[in-house]
């Protein structure tokens, strides 16, 4: 629909305030007598979660049917920006033909905690692969002429106490980790709105937060679009009109109008600025509004292939001993987990979806394979052992060649509202998998997690396959997978760490139920582990194949404000298969904090065997940026990188050291706090120190003993007096090196 430019001008006080706060659940507000319709909304990062007329809003788990794609927690692991792209536009098409204007994801907070409830939502502890899947993600979508809701900004990291609690970040961490995914969507991908999320960022709650939402999102990155609340989101909405927020979500009927009536009447609320939210939200109307009329059909079952491709490319082989994988037709094969014929393939709240077509993987395994023997193992239901079904399992397992044991957290555990306190699976699932790998040690154990978990049992089974959640194509990609049919290529997108005490998070995190401090900065993830050099279970990029890759040729050259990177990959195994190349960055040239390298960009090639191809990388000013507070913006320095190719974080099979010089050098201001070192590294400040007859004093110390000089040096220049500098030489000293 198109809408007049001046119908804002015909809007009454009252129309206006409407406007601003949503009709009910999921659709703007309607203006009847000037033919304005409402927009719907709708739930949809992993697939749409649409409610009809008939739908309780409360109603999680009451939807129309459609396509569950996997969770972003596993579409991460594809590495994979073309794979995303294409669930944006079937997701678009999806949400066109039910009439939804703006779908409400994806989201795209960090993994700071692997105890944070909602992770199985969220892609990925690296703020750049992050941004770059929801570029991707966001730009297939609102191809399809659907806005999207990029959530939930910002630092919403934890569940508990996520109305009111508040993300203690220092500046520097808060851009270079938190803020960053969504900088690079708004910049690239244009999102029709922000979804500013429930908590507080350093004491100021985000739906109110005028500098996080107009300061940085508007003012700096430049976003022109919408920024509504989450569900609930707005404590004082007056406020929040006044610090950027559009659009309430859900508003609250007539309350919600009549309290910006009377705050523009009481001269709280000017209508200039109410006006400003107003246009904003009919201009989300006008681009987005979706044709009248009922649900149009779109064929579901394409997106149901492409969720089972999709889910394919993304599972991780983190172990394979003695090429355990793939299941030949001579192995004999026993399935057991309830999980196999009960798969835990999406996750819980309101990204649950009414699934079109649910395969679970007994069902794949046994059309493929008739007559599969089965054995339950536990009950989802409860986390007691129970002993009877333990033995089954075992019996089961003692009769076959190979056993596919399906583990993972039931839905109970992990869920949109709360966070775990452990990353135990339950216990009677642990005692099964030790139980059945000690009368068969051929056992893989086939995963269905929302989030990392620990593996007390990492050591006494064959295979370990990560499916995370799957969507409702689970059973058809996990056998693709163990049968071969799909040579696995997924790389995991976070840390599973050996023990929840060594994450970096452990200290802080839901310690307090009013604040939550960051205080391990930007060392989240890989960037804490690689710096502490500490063991992890598998590391962040990691993923296994069912072929080999042989990287080579790397060549490295700096130009104007970029470098550039190739190398070739040779597939050296026997089997067609995909790479993940990721591309790291070290900075050792500042003199801040830094992690031992970071994510700066990826590429996926597939390769038959035997072939070789070459891959060419362009790193730009932001690869080596660091932000300074100080300043309020990005900087890079002078001095030595390295650039590290790696097939996993920790796994690095090239590198080249580099120096850049991008950075014009300020000229040396030198005071009474300068240091003797710095003194003594500037050539140019020689003939100052002579002149000023400082230098022969400083000759005299730094030739004493080493011990002494070591001290002398790390001394400021108003020190200089204890070894019989004058202040009239300090002063001559400070006119000659600063005229």
């Amino acid at each position: 629909m198109a809408i007049d430019p001046q119908l804002i001008n015909q809007l009454t006080l009252e129309e206006k305030a409407a406007l601003v706060s949503g009709k009910d659940f999921w659709y703007t507000a309607t203006i009847d007598r000037l033919n304005l319709s409402p927009l719907m909304m709708s739930d949809g990062p992993s697939g749409l979660r649409k409610q009809d007329a008939s739908m309780s809003g409360l109603g999680l788990k009451e939807s129309i049917e459609a396509v569950c794609f996997p969770a972003s927690a596993l579409t991460a692991c594809s590495f994979d920006r073309q794979e995303m792209n294409q669930l944006g536009h079937y997701l678009g098409k999806a949400a066109q033909a039910e009439r939804v204007g703006v779908l409400l994801g994806p989201g795209i907070n960090l993994k700071r905690s692997p105890l944070a409830g909602r992770n199985f939502e969220y892609f990925s502890e690296d703020p750049y692969l992050t941004g770059e899947l929801a570029t991707a993600y966001v730009n297939g979508v609102q191809n399809e002429g659907v806005g999207v809701s990029v959530k939930h900004f910002a630092a919403n990291n934890r569940e508990n106490e996520r109305f009111t609690m508040s993300s203690n970040i220092d500046e520097r961490t808060l851009r270079e980790l938190y803020l960053s995914a969504f900088e690079k969507v708004v910049k690239n991908a244009h999102p029709a709105t922000i979804m500013c999320s429930y908590n507080q960022i350093n004491g100021t709650l985000n739906s109110q937060n005028h500098r996080l939402l107009t300061d940085i999102l508007r003012n700096e990155w430049g976003f022109k679009g919408l920024v509504m609340s989450d569900w609930g989101a707005v404590a004082d909405h007056t406020a929040a009109i006044k610090a950027g927020l559009d659009l309430e979500m859900p508003g609250k009927g007539d309350l919600s109008t009549e309290e910006i009536v009377a705050a523009v009447k009481k001269k709280q609320l000017s209508e200039t600025t109410l006006d400003r939210a107003v246009s904003r939200v009919l201009a989300m109307i006008d681009h987005w509004q979706q044709q009248s009329g009922d649900p149009q059909k779109y064929d579901m079952d394409a997106q149901h292939q492409f969720a089972r491709k999709l889910a394919a490319k993304s599972i991780v082989l983190m172990k394979n001993d003695h090429d355990i994988l793939p299941i030949s037709a001579a192995d004999s094969i026993a399935v057991i987990g309830e999980l196999a014929k009960k798969p835990r393939y999406q996750g819980s709240g309101s990204s649950h979806v009414n699934a079109h077509h649910l395969v679970t993987p007994f069902q794949a395994i046994d059309q493929a394979r008739p007559e599969t023997p089965y054995a339950a193992g536990y009950s989802l239901s409860q986390d007691e052992v129970d002993h009877q079904l333990i033995d089954q399992a075992v019996t089961l397992a003692k009769r076959a060649d190979k056993v596919l044991l399906f583990a993972g957290y039931p839905e109970q555990q992990e869920s949109e509202g709360f966070d775990k306190d452990n990353l135990n699976l339950p216990q009677s699932q642990n005692q099964l998998i030790e139980a059945v790998a000690k009368v068969n040690p051929n056992t893989v154990v086939i995963l269905q997690n929302g989030s990392v978990l620990l593996m007390p049992w990492v050591h006494q089974v064959a295979g370990i396959l990560e499916t995370y959640l799957a969507g409702e194509a689970v059973g058809e990609a996990t056998w693709d997978i163990l049968s071969g049919k799909v040579t696995p290529s997924g790389k995991l997108a976070e840390s599973f760490p050996q023990r929840l005490e060594d994450t970096p998070s452990y200290l802080t995190f839901n310690a307090d139920p009013k604040i939550e401090n960051y205080r391990e900065g930007s060392f989240v993830g890989y960037r804490y582990y690689d710096k502490k050099q500490l063991t992890v279970q598998f590391p962040f990029g990691f993923g296994l194949s069912y072929t080999n890759f042989d990287y080579h040729d790397l060549t490295v050259s700096v130009e104007d404000k970029q470098v550039l990177v190739s190398l070739k990959v040779r597939n050296t195994g026997q089997r067609q298969g995909e790479e993940t190349v990721q591309i790291y960055v070290g900075n050792h040239a500042s003199h801040v904090e830094m992690a031992a390298k970071q994510l700066v960009d990826f590429g996926k090639i597939g390769l038959n065997p035997g072939e070789e191809a070459q891959l060419s990388f362009t790193l730009g000013l932001r690869a080596f940026s660091w932000f300074n507070p100080a300043t309020e913006n990005w900087q890079v320095d002078n001095g030595s990188y390295e650039i590290l190719i790696g097939s996993s974080s920790q796994n690095i099979r090239l590198h080249q050291d580099i120096s850049l010089d991008w950075t014009p050098v300020q000229p040396l201001i030198v005071n009474m706090n300068t240091y003797i070192n710095v003194l003594v590294d500037h050539p140019e400040l020689k003939s100052a120190l002579d002149e000023s007859g400082i230098g022969e004093i400083f000759d005299k110390v730094m030739t004493s003993d080493p011990a002494t000089a070591k001290m002398f040096l790390n001394m400021p220049l108003r020190a200089a007096t204890t070894v019989g500098v004058t202040p009239e030489q300090i002063q001559r000293f400070l006119e000659l090196s600063n005229s």
